[in-house]
């Protein structure tokens, strides 16, 4: 009988085998970039970033008034030596080019641009700002009278589409136009028609109720004078239709020395600057000033 008997190494050998960890090696496909990897998560972040900022830019634009942003605007084109130094405002008057003054504050400059837009409550913030505010108040009345007197009167308001009533800068401006079946002169001619006599003369009635000076200009348009006399032209013409304007004003009852000026102006303010030949072109133009359109007309030249 033969007998087998494993050896104390072999046994060991078998056990040492089935003890081994078994190891699983996977192989990934994604290449691995280490850590540029995640940039691409900074990038849209700085984006994200500016984003909102451009829109919080946008909201602040937004929410201001436009007299505000004028306001920054001028602030940023002022050059950075007159703002380090306190170098004098737009307006100082001390300057070689005058500016006409002191600085208009926002209140001021708003009732400058929009005469005809009611004014805000923060714009009446010194004594000035309230005379301005009640001569402007006086002005709109005049002018709701005009109206008034043009749809009142049978033989006006034929001539309603003749008679432009708006503000300006310089106050409230009246300007009576020509059409071309309906002349407000005989052609070359500073003799007025008998109905331009009569809108004058109503006008006049109504503008003796204000004290406001007046400013009287009389416009042609481009056509050549055609006359008979010697060194005469539309320049000549139109000053003397803008002088028989303010007699027949004053034959309305208007008192005299309410004008302070009579010019004329010819062809070089046209009302359609795309046609100068159009007979509205052709107008007398009346301004009831504002007292800072009254004095800047009386301020001798330097």
């Amino acid at each position: 009988m033969i007998m087998l008997v494993r050896s104390p190494a072999g046994v060991r050998k078998k056990k040492e085998k089935k003890k081994r960890p078994i190891v699983v090696k996977r192989i990934s496909r994604i290449p691995q970039r280490g850590r540029a990897a995640g940039s691409w998560k900074i990038a849209y972040a700085d984006f994200v970033t500016a984003l909102m900022a451009f829109f919080l830019l946008m909201w602040l634009v937004g929410t201001n008034s436009s007299d505000r942003l004028r306001e920054i605007s001028s602030y940023f084109k002022m050059p950075l030596a007159v703002a380090l130094t306190g170098g004098p405002a737009p307006g100082d008057a001390s300057s070689v080019i005058r500016g006409g003054g002191k600085s208009m504050t926002a209140g001021e400059e708003r009732m400058r641009l929009n005469p005809d837009v009611p004014p805000k409550p923060d714009d009446v913030t010194s004594a000035g700002d309230r005379f301005r505010l009640e001569e402007r108040e006086r002005l709109q009345r005049l002018k709701r009278r005009l109206e008034d007197v043009v749809d009142l009167s049978p033989q006006m308001r034929k001539f309603r589409d003749q008679l432009l009533i708006d503000f300006t800068s310089d106050g409230l401006r009246i300007q009576i136009v020509d059409k071309q079946s309906r002349p407000m002169f005989d052609r070359g001619s500073a003799k007025p028609e008998p109905y331009a006599e009569e809108i004058l003369r109503q006008i006049g009635h109504v503008l003796n109720d204000v004290p406001n000076r007046l400013s009287i200009a009389g416009h042609t348009d481009a056509t050549p004078y055609q006359g008979l006399e010697a060194n005469y032209s539309n320049w000549e013409l139109s000053i003397d239709r803008a002088n028989a304007s303010r007699r027949e004003l004053v034959s309305g009852g208007m008192d005299p020395a309410k004008i302070v000026r009579v010019v004329g102006l010819s062809s070089s303010v046209p009302l359609d600057d795309k046609n100068p030949f159009n007979p509205s072109n052709r107008r007398i133009s009346i301004i009831v000033m504002n007292t800072a359109a009254h004095q800047a007309s009386t301020v001798a030249p330097q």
